[in-house]
């Protein structure tokens, strides 16, 4: 059983709107074991949509389009959808009082160009939309269909969940789902993970094993299809377990669970405050321990010209050791400690230009230092910078020596 998916609307391709309804919609299929082949956004325009629809239908079992259905004349879907399988377009009473009744309810009076979305290609089967005025609606063609899906992503994600996939789990007899357990990994880059359990990925067909890289965190996916999620269950568990013996302490959390979250429990577990200091991060460690540690996080400065940082120094009575970058971190860690009265100071210190004459010092680095009463940490990368990458690539590196300072304590 295989799909597409046709998102629709001219918006998209001039970039105004991102296509997230496909990525979702892309998910919900997976998870229901529907192959999905090809995406495809197309523009408001009536002969590349019939070009499209007419291939999407050649090609699939299923096609599912967003957007086009509502009331003004761009909105073309049904026409085209109406076109291509040879079908009038009519009416549907019903559906046209509902969408009446809908603005009377909110004080309106719907305009006639409304009644287009009571009008459907002949023989469809209307669906509800409990959260917009734009019905849904499908058409079959012989062993096809071809499911219409408003645009708006509230909207059709309800429908989805509640309408369409148990439709497509009836008519086509679906009787295997995709399940996926995702371990989440930190301090390994995307080859050495690859590196570890090449062999499992290279062997592995039920379940499948993949690996996906983001800035300073790497995902191991485990996707097994079977009847029901206690038999995925039964398939993922023994490969996990061989992944686990090899990733080991890199794995810190699993699905939905973040790094953040996992500092999180790791400081409520050991009942310690923790503060940060940061240069050109820009405050997002200092956020990413705010959203996850609200209640153990201390302080967190971030830091803007250095003549600033030193008067700190010279404020607070600590000592600034600038005789390289990495002692540079840690004097702030212990200047922050020593601020916030928390238990850990963490700093961040940056540099993407070298704009300090400090010897030793290097371009695009980034020196981490973690302290409290009974020790201290460091780690040094060779990356930094202020765009949107570099700060999530200083968090997730900020978060891991955290965390390991934290389990080793």
């Amino acid at each position: 059983m295989n799909a597409e998916i046709v998102a629709i609307g001219s918006e998209l391709l001039l970039g105004q709107i991102v296509d997230s309804n496909s990525a979702w919609i892309s998910q919900r299929l997976a998870e229901n074991g529907i192959n999905l082949f090809f995406k495809t956004i197309v523009g408001d325009n009536p002969e590349r949509m019939n070009a499209i629809l007419k291939n999407s239908l050649e090609r699939a079992d299923i096609v599912i389009t967003s957007g086009g259905i509502g009331p003004t004349k761009d909105d073309i879907t049904r026409d085209i959808v109406a076109k291509v399988t040879n079908r009038n377009l009519l009416t549907d009473q019903e559906s046209l009082n509902d969408i009446e009744e809908r603005f009377r309810k909110r004080g309106f009076i719907p305009t006639k160009n409304n009644d287009r979305q009571a009008m459907f290609p002949e023989g469809s089967i209307i669906i509800k939309n409990p959260n917009g005025t734009a019905p849904s609606f499908i058409v079959e063609e012989k062993n096809k269909s071809i499911i219409c899906l408003p645009g708006v992503p509230f909207e059709m994600k309800w429908l989805v969940e509640n309408e369409v996939i148990p439709y497509l789990r009836k008519r086509y007899e679906l009787n295997e789902i995709i399940h996926y357990k995702v371990l989440k990994t930190i301090d390994l880059g995307e080859s050495n993970v690859d590196h570890l359990i090449g062999d499992i990925i290279e062997k592995s067909k039920n379940p499948t094993v993949g690996v996906l890289a983001h800035p300073g965190q790497v995902d191991v996916r485990i996707a097994a299809k079977a009847k029901n999620k206690k038999e995925a269950d039964l398939l993922i568990n023994p490969v996990k377990k061989e992944i686990t013996s090899l990733l080991k302490d890199a794995i810190f959390g699993e699905d939905g669970e973040t790094l953040e979250k996992n500092i999180g429990k790791l400081l409520s577990t050991n009942n310690t405050t923790i503060s940060t200091i940061e240069n050109i991060s820009g405050g997002a460690i200092s956020e990413a321990f705010q959203n996850s540690t609200i209640n153990l996080y201390s302080q967190g400065i971030t830091m803007g010209a250095n003549n600033n940082m030193i008067n700190l120094f010279n404020k607070y009575d600590v000592n600034l050791d600038d005789s390289d970058p990495i002692k540079i971190a840690l004097s702030q860690a212990y200047l922050i400690k020593k601020i916030s009265s928390s238990n850990i100071g963490l700093a961040y210190y940056g540099i993407a230009s070298g704009e300090l004459k400090v010897e030793n010092l290097g371009k695009g680095e980034s020196y981490f230092a973690i302290v409290s009463d009974s020790g201290y940490d460091t780690k040094h990368i060779r990356s930094a910078g202020i765009g949107a990458p570099d700060k999530r690539r200083a968090v997730m590196n900020a978060l891991s020596l955290a965390r390991k300072f934290l389990i080793n304590k």
